[in-house]
């Protein structure tokens, strides 16, 4: 069973910086693309950004210019960082990975609990 564990939401002022954190565990051969969504009150989930294994990042165009993603593929582990945050960056971030179970060699596709993120102005 593979398991995301998000961390490092919580309450900024508009125009501050968030870090959050994304940890895979279980059993994996390897992991594709890893990637943040948000879901705003009363909205769709979307996408923010992804990051291939190869370290092959894109951005929604909400998220260019102040958010950047990183990985650290040794660690199975996602970064956003969020930069010059505004409150219509209020929502809850959800991780999402998807590749190979180790043993069976199925695919999967997981997601995080979320963490909140809130934005005052």
């Amino acid at each position: 069973q593979v398991r995301l564990v998000e961390s490092g939401g919580g309450l900024v002022q508009a125009g501050g910086s968030l870090r959050l954190s994304c940890a895979a565990s279980g059993s994996i051969v390897s992991i594709n693309v890893m990637a943040w969504y948000r879901q705003a009150p009363g909205k769709q989930r979307e996408l923010v950004a992804t990051i291939t294994s190869g370290i092959i990042p894109n951005y929604a165009d909400s998220a260019k210019g102040r958010f950047t993603i990183s990985r650290d593929n040794a660690k199975n582990t996602v970064y956003l960082q969020m930069n010059s945050l505004k409150p219509e960056d209020t929502a809850v971030y959800y991780c999402n990975a998807d590749g190979i179970v180790l043993g069976t060699g199925k695919y999967f596709e997981v997601w995080g609990q979320g963490t909140l993120v809130t934005v005052s102005s």
